[in-house]
């Protein structure tokens, strides 16, 4: 039997790439057809082959334009992965299809169901139609006939990419991530309101380091190098870090949004009846010179052939229509496609997700502040229950919106980058302006407050830990970007924000270059590989191994995108087989960190007592921040007593941690101290010397009021403590009932004054 026009056109609908999981029939399906060849005289503004192998039939629709004429051949080639299994040499007229025998000029429409034969279905491997994501593409090479000098030559070259509707890209997975990482910043926040900040911070801290994850892998479907199938599928169960969500309706508001402020939308979803969409599925190479700036206000519809060139720049500014109808879409705009938004509402949609985000967790916050008041008035929770939280919950928000801007920080640079190389409108360049702004300065800002106090803290105590954990303003504001790291590394938050900076720029700027990309990408993450193993900044052992593997697998992923540009010219199947280690390793390291993260969040919330689970921090944190497992180890009466021996010693008063909240160095703790004997305005405490300072004290430091100027080390005042300056004992045997004592006073004492003011601190009840 002579090999027919409908083998090659079963093979190429056989071995597709994908689709939905929830479809129970098995299909092979093609959806564009691409050029593969500079002035390719054969061009398809729409192709769509679907074979169904339950009834042997491939139904074709295409919508060709041709500028070849006369007889040909077709040299059809179909490989899986890179490797070539099916290789035949076809006459067009044995198919008897007009147009096509003899080839003739102009737009040729076709649409009809083709019978599959047995012995064609027969070469088809079974898992061609399980597989997920399978990498298969079918090249066909039109050749002229004939005896003229032109016999043999190729006048068009056509390849299209073949799905079976299996693949890795799910809403589950996409939903589950999502829903653990956002999870466990909640329980953090919680377990630290119930006063066990150890563990609050190490949940917190792999709850943070697994979302960075999430968007690393995020922006290795937002390059511009081209991906195999799988890779971009899986990179796109992660654009939801990026804001990078389909919603109808609001899809519909941006787009009025950009047309009422002067932008041009783009309608690739309205034409996909009509044309098809290309995904490049090869890197474009990088030109210099005059016609970069010339090509800049080049229309998007261009005719072929098209230079490399003319390709990267158009690449840059939106989607490429070619001349023959079809769309072209490459890097950020690839993910916005098949997360089906449109390239021009690409930037909105990141924007308006975050500052949702933003604005639910305000309110959500605002609630539960209000559910706890009515539950301490009604009676339904004790009166101490989230007593900080409750006082100072307006500080607590602030350190949350801090949070909430580091998290999105990665996000929104990349997006407001873009968005000033793509200009889809002038409003929503100045919202990028706006935002990129904001965000890097009001970041920087707080990093720059952070390593004041830390140094404050280093010049006066010999320790950074003294001020950013036993002040509670310091911690509940300032916390989020330092609890994760040890004290000593309190200023590894600036080298991280880089990182993300740096990244971000390479995403944004350098679309229309695969190698300037993934270069980038190694050199940064082999820098964060090396900076996370050699200074190993982190909290603890745990957290630090948590945080250098991502490392390790973020700068393993940077040399397969490397490998994916083929500027190895490796063999096609080597780029497959990569495609295929990245899928899987990526989706075993990230299922690990997952379940590592759901367990270490159960525990905390299961045992009785959480802290206990964690080793102390070796930089004394906790001897300043309280937790509950410390007020059951050490009695307030021992602080008190530390303190008159002059063992603690508060810290400078005059520092300035915030402006517009209560702090354990502001008034209010002067009447505290007045209250329990302890005389505010004498110099003495403050005036310690620098080398008393404890290591690892049991208890933070009992507040004390200090003078406004620095205190001199090497003069320090008679302490009034001392034995000819000393006050009549309150410990004699006449001294007053203790309000820390067992005596009636007690109770009434903590209603007056709320909370013991060494218990000060985040989340402590």
């Amino acid at each position: 039997m002579r090999w027919s026009l409908s083998r090659p056109l079963a093979a190429l609908a056989s071995l597709a790439a994908l689709a939905s999981p929830v479809l129970s029939e098995q299909i092979l399906q093609s959806n564009s057809l691409n050029s593969c060849q500079e002035n390719s005289g054969f061009q398809a503004s729409l192709f769509k082959v679907v074979f169904t192998p339950n009834n042997h039939t491939a139904n074709v629709d295409i919508v060709a334009v041709s500028s070849v004429e006369g007889n040909v051949m077709f040299d059809v080639s179909i490989s899986a992965y890179g490797y070539e299994i099916i290789k035949r040499v076809v006459d067009p007229c044995d198919a008897g299809l007009a147009g096509l025998c003899p080839m003739t000029a102009g737009k040729i429409p076709l649409n009809f169901n083709l019978d599959v034969g047995k012995d064609a279905l027969g070469q088809i491997p079974s898992i061609a139609y399980n597989f997920p994501d399978l990498d298969a593409t079918v090249k066909v090479f039109i050749n002229r006939t004939g005896d003229g000098a032109e016999a043999g030559t190729s006048v068009a070259c056509v390849e299209a990419d073949i799905s079976n509707g299996k693949t890795v890209d799910l809403l589950g997975v996409k939903w589950a991530t999502a829903i653990v990482a956002g999870l466990a910043l909640v329980s953090s926040a919680i377990v630290s309101g119930l006063g066990h900040q150890n563990a609050a911070a190490h949940v917190a801290a792999n709850a943070l380091s697994l979302f960075g994850y999430f968007q690393a892998q995020a922006m290795l479907g937002l390059t511009g190098v081209p991906l195999p199938p799988v890779v971009m599928s899986w990179t796109q169960d992660f654009q939801w870090s990026m804001g990078i969500i389909h919603v109808s309706f609001m899809q519909d508001i941006f787009t009025w949004y950009q047309r009422a402020t002067g932008g041009a939308p783009s309608t690739i979803f309205d034409s996909l009846t009509t044309v098809s969409v290309q995904v490049e599925k090869r890197a474009v190479e990088f030109g210099m010179g005059l016609a970069k700036r010339s090509l800049a206000m080049m229309p998007r519809t261009i005719s072929e052939p098209m230079s490399a060139v003319m390709k990267r720049e158009l690449i840059k500014r939106g989607n490429i229509q070619t001349s023959s109808g079809s769309y072209i879409v490459y890097g950020i705009q690839r993910a916005a496609f098949r997360a089906g938004i449109e390239t021009t509402n690409l930037f909105m949609t990141g924007l308006i997700f975050f500052c949702l985000l933003v604005i639910i967790t305000c309110a959500s916050v605002a609630a539960f502040k209000g559910m706890l008041e009515l539950g301490a008035k009604k009676k339904w929770i004790p009166g101490d229950k989230f007593l900080e939280f409750r006082n100072g919950w307006l500080t607590v928000l602030k350190g949350i919106l801090f949070r909430l801007t580091l998290i999105g920080f990665p996000q929104m640079t990349i997006l407001c980058l873009w968005e000033f190389t793509q200009k889809d409108s002038a409003a929503e360049v100045v919202l990028a302006v706006f935002f990129l702004l904001g965000m890097a300065i009001t970041l920087g800002w707080a990093a720059s407050k952070v390593i004041m106090i830390a140094r404050r803290s280093v010049m006066m105590h010999h320790n950074p830990a003294y001020i950013l954990y036993s002040d509670p303003q310091a911690l509940n504001k300032w916390g989020f970007l330092y609890v994760q790291f040890r004290a000593s590394a309190y200023y590894f938050i600036v080298p991280v924000l880089g990182y993300a900076l740096v990244k971000a720029m390479f995403v944004a700027f350098a679309q229309g270059n695969a190698t300037v990309q993934a270069v980038g990408f190694i050199i940064i993450e082999a820098a964060a590989l090396i900076a996370a193993s050699v200074l190993r900044p982190w909290m603890d052992k745990k957290t630090n191994s948590f945080n250098i593997a991502i490392c390790a697998m973020n700068f393993v992923n940077s040399i397969f995108l490397l490998i994916f540009t083929e500027v190895f010219n490796q063999p096609p199947l080597v780029t497959g087989v990569v495609g295929l280690v990245l899928w899987i390793a990526n989706a075993v390291f990230a299922l690990i960190l997952l379940l590592m993260l759901i367990v270490s969040t159960i525990f905390v919330f299961f045992r009785e007592n959480p802290d206990g689970r964690y080793q102390i921090m070796a930089d004394d944190r906790t001897s300043f921040m309280k937790s509950q497992t410390h007020l059951t180890q050490t009695t307030e009466l021992d602080a008190l007593a530390a303190t008159a021996r002059g063992d603690k010693s508060g810290f400078k008063g005059g520092l300035d941690l915030d402006d517009d909240a209560e702090s354990i160095t502001s008034d209010s703790m002067r009447h505290k101290t007045e209250h329990l004997g302890v005389p505010s305005g004498n110099n003495s405490v403050a005036g310690f010397n620098r080398s008393a300072s404890p290591s690892s004290p049991a208890m933070p430091l009992f507040p004390a009021e200090t003078p406004r100027s620095p205190p001199r080390y090497n003069d320090r005042p008679a302490s009034p403590f001392s034995a000819q300056n000393r006050p009549a004992s309150p410990f004699g045997q006449n001294r007053p009932a203790s309000p820390f004592g067992a005596s009636n006073n007690s109770p009434a004492f903590r209603a007056q004054n709320n909370s013991s003011p060494w218990q000060r601190g985040a989340g402590y009840d």
